[in-house]
């Protein structure tokens, strides 16, 4: 028998707001509708699907308790063009803000935190060598 990850699952207070969010933020995804209901912010789950097919899928579950600590597991984002830069402003934009774990300044990322406070990483862009050097892990 073998496994494969199905999807990240995030806990919300409001799952289609935040699934909103990261809809926005990650251009190649969309949220994925139950054909047979009509969307609505009472929704106790949402998915949300990379139209590509290409990484995970993120599902988005409706929770009554409030996010206590730092995240034990999070995404780490890498911009496929632009600047390190110009991501995080875009997602500042969409109601995305920088946090301080404790990374220090000396560090390549940006920790920043969606509206629902779950931490999450911008990395730096690869370099043209790294991209060759990476491209045989990609599916």
């Amino acid at each position: 028998m073998t496994l494969m990850v199905d999807f990240v699952t995030i806990d919300a207070h409001d799952p289609r707001a935040l699934a909103r969010f990261w809809e926005q933020a990650l251009p190649d995804y969309e949220i994925l509708d139950d054909p047979d209901s009509e969307p609505s912010d009472d929704d106790e789950e949402v998915g949300l699907l990379p139209v590509t097919r290409r990484g995970p899928k993120l599902l988005f579950l409706k929770v009554p308790d409030a996010k206590k600590s730092k995240n034990r597991l999070h995404l780490d984002l890498r911009p496929s063009d632009g600047t390190k830069e110009d991501e995080v402003a875009r997602l500042e934009a969409l109601g995305a803000t920088k946090v301080d774990i404790g990374q220090g300044d000396e560090v390549t990322w940006t920790v920043m935190a969606d509206p629902e406070g779950n931490e999450f990483c911008v990395l730096r862009v690869l370099t043209d060598e790294e991209k060759t050097k990476w491209a045989a892990w990609a599916w």
